[in-house]
């Protein structure tokens, strides 16, 4: 039978972080922190600064503040993160909802026609599958959503660029993977990458968004999927294992090398100068570990902010 998990008070959390030998130099500070930021979520960061993988110790002199300071640093990292995939969001639904409004029509009848979509046999249950998630949303958002609501009670149907408002980025992910090729490409040549290239773009990042969203540990998140070698892999001569690239793969870097290629250079250039100010801040605050180390945690090579001006 599994041990089951007491509760602790604060005072108890702080004598256990003591125990694993950190630094507490502001008792009434650390016991604040704790209460306001949960213990469970605080000491998610403590692997980072553990002696080994198996020793259950600090690294000696680590403190308390090192430890919060990654914490901040991973929720201002993903504030960030969560609101350039926001315009990306944003950006793709207006471009799918574009394209699908001028070849099918603009009534939900129209564009939601099983006809308009891939006609693969493999894919007939996954074709559905997302039309019936795009009729449920119809329902129970169209009397609820202002934007929905103002179009079924003045037209009698909900246009395709009103719909994806209310649609989540995992079923605008899982309505470009069903649509038809011809239509993939007129949406995935806007961002100069081929069709099949776009759909792990938006499974990546449909998976980080949610994690952002829930406030998850950011960091050192990994995605099972991983986009395809690209020239920015080759530019920043990123280190290779047994012929893969160590970083940008399907860790937070590969989503930088995705944001490259679908935000505008202007919002790109802000994007990493925000990231690289939160670097900065965490070299200044973290001395038991050095940041490269981080960095490359985070996926991140050490020439990261190279990709900037490539």
């Amino acid at each position: 039978m599994a041990k089951s998990k007491i509760f602790k008070t604060l005072d108890e959390q702080l004598e256990i972080l003591k125990s694993k030998g950190l630094v507490i130099e502001d008792e009434d500070k650390a016991l604040n922190i704790l209460l306001r930021e949960n213990y469970f979520f605080l000491n998610g960061y403590r692997h980072i600064f553990m002696r080994s993988m198996k020793d259950n110790q600090f690294i000696e002199g680590t403190t308390f503040d090192e430890l919060y300071a990654m914490f901040l640093f991973d929720r201002r990292l993903r504030n960030i993160m969560f609101k350039y995939i926001l315009v990306i969001e944003n950006n793709i639904k207006s471009i799918i909802s574009y394209q699908l409004s001028r070849k099918y029509g603009f009534k939900e009848k129209d564009y939601l026609n099983p006809k308009n979509f891939c006609q693969d046999g493999l894919k007939t249950r996954q074709v559905h599958d997302v039309i019936n998630k795009m009729k449920r949303q119809i329902r129970v958002n169209g009397k609820q959503h202002t934007a929905t609501m103002h179009y079924i009670s003045n037209y009698g149907y909900i246009p395709m660029w009103i719909l994806v408002k209310v649609l989540s980025f995992g079923i605008i992910s899982e309505l470009y993977h069903i649509l038809k090729t011809e239509d993939q490409l007129s949406i995935s040549e806007i961002y100069n990458v081929d069709a099949e290239t776009l759909s792990i773009y938006l499974n990546l990042l449909s998976n980080f968004r949610n994690l952002c969203a829930h406030e998850e540990i950011l960091y050192d998140h990994r995605t099972q999927r991983v986009i395809p070698d690209c020239k920015y892999h080759y530019l920043l001569s990123i280190d290779m294992t047994n012929d893969e690239y160590n970083f940008g793969k399907n860790d937070l870097f590969a989503i930088i090398i995705i944001m490259k290629q679908m935000l505008s250079e202007t919002e790109f250039v802000q994007l990493i100068n925000e990231i690289g100010y939160e670097i900065d801040i965490l070299a200044g605050k973290v001395n038991v570990v050095p940041i490269n180390l981080i960095l490359n945690k985070i996926g991140f090579p050490d020439n990261w902010r190279d990709i900037k001006t490539l």
